[in-house]
């Protein structure tokens, strides 16, 4: 399905080839709008994210740039919660903090300019070199952003690291790029204090919230030369400090801006060295595609981590154009995780927002677990409306709207017009419920390495199974997959997806054997992403699979593990999956952990299984799991699977997969071989007949 047309801003299609066709890959792709020459910069004089702050506070002045709430109080409640312990479960009293939060506070355009000229004077006067590296390691806030401008403004390139990642990640986003500072928040000082000394390069720890003195003394003593400030220590340090002073310390176009650690499924994480002029054109490649979408009065919540490259660009894009943005909590997002106060997304109520597909699928499985307990004719009454507004029946739409979305869309605000989903693929299912009975979510593609977008769909092209045009900064070309035959002559053709342009990196940080490495980084220019894309016929690419995650079978064809699993999960009986399968096997099996609202409201209307078992119980129940394969294979037909695509088993498990226990990594992408590996036992006793 798309909307587009040949009367839309785009032409149609919406992608132009380039140049002469070479055997063996497609011929080259740009945004039609951008075929003679890709975006470099939003605007002519805009070279340096520096200049972007400039531009912003000049531009939007005194309007709201972004907020933050304070806690008011933490309150205290017991809890009794069953936990599985050595394959039992058990009941234990624990207690559950829950935050009661003050309205929204903001700092306009030009507030935040002057408290970044603020931290970037304070890092000079602690004498933070050019040539240095400085981590921030802090959840997403506005003092994330303050630090990394403070940097940017004297030249200064930052280094991520998730405030999930324990204490060997975190040293080793230290260590590698020698970081001489790191910035964090007081509830993670407890990770920093046990790595300092093993840090030969941590001079400097700058901190928000209030810590215990004895954490912050353990942390000055790992060090003769350590300091040890709050932010606001550093801040006073700058205060007054004016551009004119850091004139010769800011950055040029070519310099870099941040070493941006990737949560990659494989090995420790590979740092990705992204410049000023990549930031930049990301910039000017969002302006270019969706800036007519995008108001000065829209309002944006930001919740998502910064580490991750998806809402770091989408944070400067947004400042960019004056997009008023709220910093959220995932912990307070709702109303059901504060107290005596709104969630962030009623508080805030805002008009766009990002998320990565396991946020979609939990929004989507809540509103129909919400449907489902409301009784028969409710359940009617949304079906009936989801029907008719699916159908677009004029008239009958706006009333279903009004009188049955009306009442979901508030859960996010009630304001919600824009939503865009990436980070890994989302199900055509998900995507048209939402866009349905919520707010039109679009789908994008990208990478750390690509600085968030590859590909973004705009609403104009608006279709399903599909990421979207290039990114204006961006050229694309696919490269035939022999192997698993994917090829440039097939209709539609399909291929390994390559990638080339001014937002695309150079290279990874201290990693010349990957740089140096054609099957990465090619002679003239292309990265190979390990992606496998398809052209379809409006000039939007769709994606197929991972290289990586592409496993032949035993009768010799290859199956798309990622691609699988994006529909599967769109099950509501799944809260997440991994797909599995081997060479020595007929199809692939699952490991699940269910959704157990679900689950156990599908087990008291359709089996003889006690919905009220322990879900460890249910999880070694033979009628539970029939019932699992059947729904899935179920859904697996309805969305065109081969036979050789459908489960042959399915293993349940009701401990849920976290960073900290390895199975996902901090942007909840499962680690495929971790969880092999951790249900070995089980996979071999699915295929021991093959």
């Amino acid at each position: 399905m798309s909307t587009a047309t040949k009367n839309n801003i785009f032409g149609y299609p919406g992608s132009a080839e380039l140049g002469e066709k070479v055997d063996g890959q497609t011929r080259v792709r740009r945004l039609a709008l951008t075929k003679d020459k890709l975006v470099t910069q939003p605007l002519d004089g805009i070279e340096t994210v520096p200049d972007i702050l400039d531009y912003a506070a000049r531009t939007h002045g005194t309007k709201d740039s972004f907020g933050w709430r304070d806690i008011v109080a933490v309150h205290e409640e017991k809890k009794d919660v069953k936990k599985v312990v050595g394959g039992k479960e058990v009941t234990e009293t624990k207690t559950w903090k829950y935050f009661e939060l003050s309205d929204y506070k903001y700092l306009s355009f030009v507030q935040v300019k002057e408290a970044a000229l603020e931290v970037a004077g304070g890092l000079l006067k602690l004498d933070v070199k050019k040539t240095d590296v400085f981590n921030i390691f802090a959840a997403t806030g506005p003092n994330w952003q303050l630090i990394s401008f403070g940097n940017q403004f004297i030249g200064t390139a930052i280094a991520t690291a998730y405030d999930t990642l324990g204490e060997s990640g975190l040293q080793h986003s230290l260590n590698e790029p020698e970081c001489i500072g790191i910035f964090t928040n007081a509830e993670l000082l407890p990770v920093v204090a046990n790595v300092a000394g093993d840090v030969p390069s941590l001079r400097l720890v700058i901190y928000d919230g209030e810590p215990k003195q004895e954490l912050l003394d353990r942390i000055k003593a790992a060090r003769e030369n350590m300091q040890v400030l709050s932010i606001d220590e550093v801040r006073k340090l700058g205060k007054g400090t004016t551009p004119e002073q850091l004139k010769e310390r800011r950055p040029i176009s070519s310099d870099t801006s941040c070493i941006m650690y990737t949560s990659g499924t494989t090995g420790p994480p590979k740092g990705v060295v992204i410049s000023h002029s990549n930031l930049v054109a990301s910039v000017g490649a969002v302006r270019q595609l969706l800036g007519h979408h995008l108001r000065s009065e829209d309002r944006y919540i930001a919740y998502l981590p910064l580490s991750h490259i998806l809402e770091f660009v989408v944070e400067l894009g947004l400042f960019f154009v004056g997009m008023t943005f709220g910093y959220g909590r995932v912990k307070t997002l709702t109303d059901a995780s504060v107290r005596n106060c709104l969630g962030d997304i009623r508080a805030f109520r805002p008009s766009i927002m990002t998320g990565v597909p396991a946020v979609w699928e939990m929004i989507r499985k809540g509103i129909v677990a919400k449907i489902n307990t409301g009784g028969t004719l409710r359940k009617s009454v949304f079906n009936g409306a989801y029907s008719v507004k699916k159908a677009g029946v004029p008239g009958l739409s706006q009333l279903a709207d009004s009188a049955v979305f009306s009442q979901v869309k508030a859960a996010t605000g009630g304001n919600l017009r824009l939503a865009l989903s990436g980070g890994a693929a989302l199900s055509a299912e998900t995507q048209e419920f939402l866009s349905v009975a919520v707010v039109t979510v679009l789908q994008g593609y990208g990478m750390t390495e690509s600085c968030g977008m590859c590909a973004v769909m705009p609403p104009e092209f608006m279709r399903y199974n599909a990421v979207g045009l290039p990114m204006p900064s961006i050229e694309i070309k696919l490269l035939d997959v022999p192997e698993a035959g994917y090829k440039s002559t097939d209709n539609p053709p399909r291929g390994e997806v390559c990638i080339r342009g001014p937002s695309v990196t150079k290279g990874y940080y201290k990693r010349d054997d990957l740089n140096n490495d054609e099957t990465i980084f090619t002679k003239d220019g292309w990265l190979r992403t390990g992606d496998v894309g398809q052209w379809n016929p409006d000039g939007t690419l769709s994606l197929v699979d991972r290289i990586k995650n592409l496993v032949k079978l035993q009768g010799g064809e290859y199956i798309a593990l990622e691609r699988l699993e994006s529909i599967y999960k769109s099950c509501n009986l799944v809260s997440n999956i991994c797909v599995h399968a081997n060479s020595n096997a007929k199809q692939p099996m699952a490991i699940i952990i269910p959704n157990h609202v679900h689950l156990r409201q599908v087990l008291a209307s359709k089996t003889d299984v006690d919905p009220e078992k322990p879900l460890p119980d249910l999880c070694h129940d033979r009628a539970v799991a029939d019932l699992f394969l059947k729904e899935l294979n179920a859904q697996g037909k309805k969305n065109g699977f081969k036979p050789m695509e459908l489960l042959q088993a399915v293993v349940l498990t009701p401990e849920e997969w976290t960073p900290e226990s390895g199975l996902v990594t901090a942007a909840q992408k499962v680690q495929r071989k971790k969880v092999a590996d951790a249900f070995e036992k089980e996979i071999k006793e699915v295929y021991k007949f093959d």
